[in-house]
């Protein structure tokens, strides 16, 4: 069955007592580097109820994907070719303001970090951390932010 705006795809399954509904959570992923989009999308793919419904390579394209697609969450790059990553968050908050993005990348900064904020970005991760992705997105669906660097 296809949920409303979401299209979160849900599937039925018995417990012991009731009937469960699990929701596959739908991720954009965007980075300008191929290698680190299908690294992320291998790492998302290990979590049960997630699937990767699209992928972006520059934050003008993030825009576009993340207004015909309506993920749950999206993993942003901060530094790409043309529009950045704080300015493709800027416009997608305008566009459907209640997905949150977890930024991703190798720029991670206190300044960063601040101006991620300011424009409505809940989390943050250094790609050097990638293995806390799972956790920052985790705490992002359940309306948390997370912001992890060991830098």
């Amino acid at each position: 069955m296809v949920g409303s705006a979401s299209h979160q795809k849900v599937i039925s399954k018995f417990s012991a007592n009731s009937w469960e509904k699990l929701v596959d959570t739908r991720i954009l992923i965007v980075d300008d580097s191929l290698l680190v989009r299908q690294r992320l999308r291998d790492l998302l793919h290990q979590h049960p109820h997630w699937q990767v419904c699209g992928e972006a390579a520059n934050g003008q394209d993030a825009i576009t994907r993340a207004r015909d697609l309506a993920p749950d969450v999206i993993v942003l790059d901060f530094l790409m070719p043309g529009m950045n990553g704080v300015q493709a968050a800027r416009e997608i908050g305008k566009l459907i303001p209640e997905v949150p993005i977890l930024m991703f990348t190798t720029h991670l900064s206190h300044q960063l970090v601040e101006e991620a904020r300011n424009v409505g970005i809940r989390g943050a991760v250094a790609k050097s951390d990638a293995r806390y992705v799972i956790d920052g997105l985790e705490a992002l669906l359940r309306h948390e932010s997370f912001f992890y660097s060991t830098n």
